[in-house]
């Protein structure tokens, strides 16, 4: 395991949060809504013997800069095009969880050129016909109501009720960083969140990609997963029994799936992990 270093990054948008460690290949994270690049210290930990690992604070989460506008999924996949320009670094693999997999999807289809690899876990390129609305009231929730009073429903999202009680170290260290988020800064990704939609990109991804779905996810439920799975050319999806909406955080060992995407190795649907 490698010493991790932070270097902000100067973009358009303001200063940029980059957590970096390893060294080979490089591969970007990004993380979900009103998180930040500090979620990922596992895996990063897990990856950095063989990659150089980046972990992204996406627009206005963690130490990243925000300007106080409106901004959209594809600005903030922008954003990460900026970043890579700033490290010289031309293709990378990709991975995002939830927001950051809509972020991670937008670019690989922007950008078909600078993604070799991608894992898209727990996510979707639209969140359906009313996504505006319910999105909105999200917003307005993580404007207004007190940031503890939003944890009992933002982790029984997360994760299964059973890795709740069997780690409540790892959901204790996934919260403070949900603490720590400005909550304009979430109501305004929230609002981004209502707007995406990215099917339009899918056929454009070039990408060995392997689409991650805890089979009983009900941010981003299997359909979802399936939709987005079937919208991007030889992308295999692996659904996992027992799991909510941060598969990769409640099951730890998926690194080596993870591994298998970003060594260009074959994933099936029964790849154990």
């Amino acid at each position: 395991m490698s010493e991790e270093t932070l270097r902000m990054v100067s973009t358009a948008h303001g200063p940029m949060a980059v957590r970096r460690q390893g060294a080979g290949d490089p591969v970007v994270l990004l993380h979900p809504l009103a998180l930040s690049g500090e979620l990922w210290r596992p895996l990063a930990d897990a990856l950095s013997d063989e990659f150089d690992v980046l972990s992204l604070d996406l627009r206005g989460h963690g130490a990243s800069g925000w300007d106080g506008r409106a901004f959209s999924i594809e600005d903030m996949a922008l954003d990460v095009a900026e970043i890579l320009d700033a490290l010289e670094l031309p293709s990378v693999g990709m991975l995002g969880m939830s927001m950051g997999g809509s972020v991670a999807v937008t670019f690989a289809g922007l950008f078909p050129e600078r993604v070799g690899s991608l894992v898209l876990a727990d996510t979707t390129a639209w969140y359906g016909d009313d996504a505006v609305t319910a999105w909105a009231e999200r917003a307005r929730r993580a404007a207004e109501v007190p940031r503890a009073e939003q944890l009992p429903f933002q982790v029984d999202r997360w994760f299964s009720p059973a890795f709740s009680d069997q780690d409540p170290e790892e959901v204790d260290r996934v919260t403070k960083i949900f603490m720590r988020t400005d909550s304009a800064a979430h109501a305004a990704a929230s609002t981004a969140m209502g707007r995406l939609d990215s099917r339009r990109l899918l056929p454009a991804v070039r990408a060995a990609t392997l689409v991650i779905v805890g089979e009983d996810d009900y941010a981003t439920p299997p359909g979802m997963a399936r939709e987005l799975a079937g919208g991007i050319a030889g992308a295999t999806l692996l659904t996992l029994p027992g799991l909510r909406h941060m598969a990769l955080v409640e099951r730890p060992e998926l690194a080596d799936v993870v591994r298998r995407v970003f060594a260009g190795k074959p994933v099936t649907e029964g790849t154990r992990a």
